[in-house]
């Protein structure tokens, strides 16, 4: 029996409340026409990723994605398969115009991973990151909504910042799993080794001196990201404000924590999550400015009071 939009955009808002960690607390400050429609995204992204990461063969995996790249020609084409998620991402699709092609970027990435996971460059790294989070981002460019021309190059950078910050959050895990993505041109100029990475506890120099020039060109594509959040559409500025926020917030962590991502995962609480929605809600508008390393949540409840109160 077909799944109708209704039951699919409440399977993917169900996945997305449940697993995206992150995303979900900026699709929270949407319309809900909005919201649900980034969820539908979110469900197919998921479904990407699961496939790539799935423990098998590389040949078995790279046959799924190919089988799912197909599958969504056909969904989109008013063919929906058994997956629930078809229906919502159709409607999603249609209603905001989004471009197809960024869809199959993201599977062309998922793709990247099955090889052998070295980047000689960082050119070569910024073209995996443009398939995995860029086009992410210019999907969501679209259901935020946009005209001016800009728009587009600078939802492709957040999504770019994004995922540097990902990166680097996770450096010991994906090296366990036999990717190491920092470029080798970094590692040399640093007099560095990918077996460095193996660590559980704080780096020294000169690994420490490496991530921090890591960390300080993922502020640089932050800063210049930044000037996207006025370009979107008013009804939702706050939750991209909201979502860098996050993802800046994570940047900002690694860097109080002197770049020791092995010994535990680097994250922000629940309440600093909640204080970030809160200013995005009720702060006001210039607060929206870029900050880089600017942590200061935990005043943030006395801060938002007084501004209300004036």
């Amino acid at each position: 029996m077909a799944v109708s939009v209704e039951a699919s955009y409440a399977y993917c808002q169900q996945l997305a409340r449940r697993a995206a960690r992150n995303f979900y607390y900026g699709f929270r400050l949407l319309p809900r026409p909005k919201r649900m429609a980034l969820c539908a995204v979110y469900a197919y992204m998921r479904r990407v990723d699961d496939l790539a990461d799935t423990p098998g063969e590389a040949e078995t995996k790279r046959r799924m994605l190919g089988e799912w790249r197909e599958l969504t020609g056909r969904a989109l084409g008013g063919e929906p398969g058994e997956e629930p998620l078809w229906p919502a991402l159709a409607d999603a699709i249609e209603r905001y115009r989004i471009p197809p092609r960024y869809l199959l970027d993201v599977v062309a990435g998922a793709e990247m991973d099955l090889e052998s996971v070295v980047y000689p460059t960082f050119n070569d790294l910024r073209r995996y990151c443009y398939h995995v989070a860029g086009a992410v981002g210019l999907v969501c460019l679209y259901v935020f909504g946009f005209s001016d021309r800009r728009a587009p190059e600078l939802a492709e950078q957040m999504g770019i910042a994004f995922q540097l910050t990902n990166i680097l959050r996770d450096l010991g895990q994906d090296y366990r799993m036999g990717r190491v993505y920092l470029p080798e041109e970094d590692f040399q100029r640093f007099g560095c080794s990918p077996r460095d990475l193996t660590r559980d506890v704080a780096p020294a120099a000169p690994l420490a001196e490496m991530l921090r020039f890591e960390t300080s060109r993922a502020w640089e594509f932050y800063r210049q990201a930044w000037a996207l959040v006025p370009l979107v559409e008013e009804d939702s500025r706050r939750a991209l404000w909201a979502l860098a926020r996050i993802y800046s917030g994570l940047l900002e962590e690694i860097e109080r924590r002197r770049f020791d991502v092995f010994s535990a995962r680097a994250r922000l609480s629940t309440a600093e999550k909640i204080a970030i929605l809160l200013w995005a809600r009720l702060g006001p508008a210039e607060s929206y400015e870029f900050k880089q390393r600017d942590r200061s949540w935990r005043g943030l409840g006395w801060a938002l009071l007084r501004h209300r109160a004036r």
